[in-house]
Order: C-alpha cells, then structure tokens, then sequence
C-alpha cells in the first residue's frame, strides 16, 4: 500500500464513520425541537410531548457531544496528510470550515448548553427558542461543508495566482450547484436516518410492551388503553414515518438533480459511481412508498389495531430496517467522492499532489491510531444509545426536577408535600412529566 493509498483509506473511514454521527444529530434535532414546540404551546397530552422530548434529547445529546470529537479527528487527519489542498485552495477550501468550526463550537454549544441547564429554569418560549436555533445552527454549519466540499467537486468562484487559489466571487462559491443540491440532498438523507430511529426504536418497545407492561391492555383489542409510555412510542412512530417519508422524497429528488455536474469530471467517472447512486435513490423511493402507504393507515390508529400476530411482525420489520438509512448514505457519499478520483480539487489539484510527503509506515501507522480512536468514539457512542434507548422512558436525567424542588415541597418534615402526596410518589409523577 502506497501513501496516497493509506491516506485515502484513512480519510474515507474517517469521514465515513465521522458521517454517521452528523446523520443522527441533523435528523434528530428538528424532531427533538418540534416535540418540544408542540409541549410548550400546551398541545394535546403535554406531559407525553414533554417525555418524549426529554428522551429523544438524551440520544441527541451524547450523539453531539462524541460526534463533536470525532470531528476534531477528522481535522486532524486532514491536516497531517494533504497539506498540498491547504496550501494550495487554504483560503477557498479553508475558509467554509473556519465558519464551521465557529458555528459549532460557539454558537452551537452556547446555545446547546442553555437547552441543557435551562430545564426549570428558562421561561418554555426562551427554552424552546435555544433548543431552535442549535438545530439552525447546525444545519448552517453543515451547509458550509458541503460549501467547501462542493469547491473540490466543482470548482467555481475562484483563480489561481501563482499557484494559489484565490476567491473572487463569494457568492457563486456559496450557489455552487455542487454544494446548494448535495446539501438539499445531504438534508433528506438526515431526516431519513432520525426518522428511521425513531421508528425503529418504537417499533421496539410497542412489540415488547404487553410483556414489559404487565396489567396493561394490549393495543388493538376492544376498549384497549394505551399506557403513557406506549403513547409516547405511538407519536414517536408517527412523527418518524411522516419525517421518513419527506426524508425519502428530498433525498431522491435532490441526488439525481446532482447528475447535472456529477457526469463532467475530468477522467470521467467509474462505473461504481451510477451504480452505488441507483441503488441508494432506489431504497430511497422505497422507504417513500412504503412510507406514504404506513401513513395511509395512521388515521384511527388502524395500525395498533391490527392482529397481533401481523403487528408484532410490523414491528419487527421496522426495527430491522434501522441501518438502511446509514447504509445508503454512506454508499452515497463513497460514490461522491470516489467520482471526483483521481482528483482532490477536480481539474486543479490531483490527489497524489495533495498528499504529504510521509513514508507509507507513517500514514499507516496514523491510519490505525486514528482509525482506532474514531472506531472507540463510535462504539461508545452506539452503545450509550442502544443502553438509553433499550432503558426507555424510566429514570430520564434529561430535564429531570431538581432534588431543591422536592426538599422545598415537604414542609413539616413528614415525607410529604403540602397535598399529601408521598416525595417518593412526587419524583415519580414529575419524571413521567406528570402522568403515572
């Protein structure tokens, strides 16, 4: 294996991985924000809005805060092994990813933080407004990396001047077709992973519930009743197909209006890259419609009505079907890059010129320290999700009342608040956001 090799394989895995951290925390975000809106506006069941965002907003929260230092490694890796694209399109290329890692660290956090220390504390408008504007901020930041991501792959918007690239029109940078249809794109493939989260983790818990929730009756017999978790499960599901759905039919629309300039590279591109693009547009059409037909059967809950044998099937499907987002999006961006080969700014800069000047031993044994510490972030990152995520709605520390709050309650000392309610009772009422 050469260096230019080892160097690619590195940032292909690294970006890869890095990728499935930003397809969670860009399509979780508006879900997480729009049950929050819903709570705040004192919509229909309040307390299972406000339990459902507290829950989602813990796997958004350790997604952000491990995928905050993959990106860190992703940068690292950039610099040690093409310092040949930084010094030659630095103050093109440089430029969007100096935004975004401002947007990120100050923006973004800031406002991230009072989210997350503003339970109790903020008024709901204020709490809810921060919580907004993370998700925008986010959605800006990524938009100024596929900015500089679109420059490699059509390059506008620029000279060179003594081998240096130099802006000269920022605005055809920022319309870059390269970057405004891969973004659009980018989006629905977001929303389609968080919307397959969401279902399938849902999807989960409702074909467990009549054996995990003993004394409740099962949905879908006569006069059943819906226990607060269960229904937290049932709008979580709701919520996902409809954000699937639309996820699906952006992802599809915008990846092949990307054909416009994906087919003019200089070299051309292999044949991998039409064929890895028909495959993801087409399981994107096919979580469309089965998507569109799912939504069909939501008005009335016909869906938690059916035969428990061919629901608890349903429900089995949906929870294996979690990965196929991820798959897809890192087949589609494996096929973006792979097309602009072999060039690292297509028609300017190619890739072999791009790489340092380290021996393969070196890059090699970058690639596995690297690897490695981006592997340990993703695993541990899964594996929190998957313990929160199987743990449900019980103990959410997310939000939960501050212990002041029930010390403050019990005023004679007896073990009870002023209603004459247990403080023990009073923690559980307040963690289920009010409802037994």
């Amino acid at each position: 294996m050469t260096a230019v090799d080892a160097a690619r394989l590195q940032f292909a895995l690294l970006a890869g991985t890095h990728f499935l951290f930003v397809l969670v925390t860009l399509g979780l975000g508006p879900v997480v924000a729009i049950l929050q809106t819903r709570w705040a506006a004192g919509a229909g069941r309040a307390a299972t809005l406000e339990t459902a965002t507290r829950f989602w907003g813990q796997l958004y929260l350790v997604n952000y805060a491990l995928g905050i230092a993959a990106g860190i490694v992703m940068e690292l890796q950039l610099g040690l092994h093409f310092p040949g694209l930084l010094d030659v399109a630095g103050g093109v290329f440089g430029a969007p990813l100096v935004i975004e890692t401002m947007a990120a660290f100050f923006l973004e956090s800031t406002f991230l933080g009072l989210w997350v220390f503003g339970w109790h504390v903020l008024p709901r408008w204020a709490h809810t407004a921060a919580f907004w504007a993370v998700v925008v901020t986010g959605y800006l930041s990524a938009f100024t990396v596929m900015v500089a991501n679109g420059f490699l792959r059509n390059p506008v918007g620029f000279e060179m001047v003594e081998g240096v690239a130099r802006v000269t029109d920022a605005a055809a940078l920022v319309t870059n077709p390269a970057a405004l249809l891969s973004a659009l794109h980018v989006v629905g493939a977001c929303l389609m992973a968080g919307a397959f989260l969401l279902v399938g983790v849902s999807a989960w818990h409702l074909r467990r519930a009549p054996s995990r929730l003993p004394g409740v009756i099962a949905a879908g017999l006569p006069g059943a009743v819906m226990s607060p978790e269960n229904d937290v499960w049932r709008r979580s599901m709701r919520i996902g197909l409809v954000a699937g759905t639309v996820g699906a039919f952006v992802a599809t629309s915008f990846g092949y209006a990307q054909f416009a300039y994906l087919q003019h590279v200089p070299g051309g591109d292999p044949p991998v890259v039409g064929i890895a693009y028909g495959v993801m547009q087409g399981v994107a059409g096919l979580v469309f419609v089965v998507g569109c037909v799912l939504l069909l059967l939501l008005p009335g809950n016909v869906l938690f009505r059916l035969w428990r044998p061919l629901r608890t099937g349903l429900y089995a499907m949906l929870t294996a079907l979690l990965p196929v987002p991820f798959l897809t999006a890192l087949l589609g961006w494996a096929a973006r890059e792979i097309g602009r080969q072999p060039w690292a700014i297509a028609g300017v800069l190619r890739t072999e010129d791009a790489v340092s000047g380290a021996s393969a031993g070196a890059v090699i044994t970058s690639l596995v320290v690297l690897v490695g510490v981006m592997a340990t972030l993703a695993v541990v990152d899964w594996s929190v999700m998957a313990r929160l995520a199987r743990r449900g709605t019980t103990r959410l520390a997310l939000g939960a009342p501050p212990a002041q709050v029930l010390h403050d309650a019990d005023d004679d000392g007896d073990g009870r608040d002023d209603g004459g309610t247990r403080r023990d009772d009073r923690a559980e009422l307040l963690t289920f956001g009010g409802t037994r």
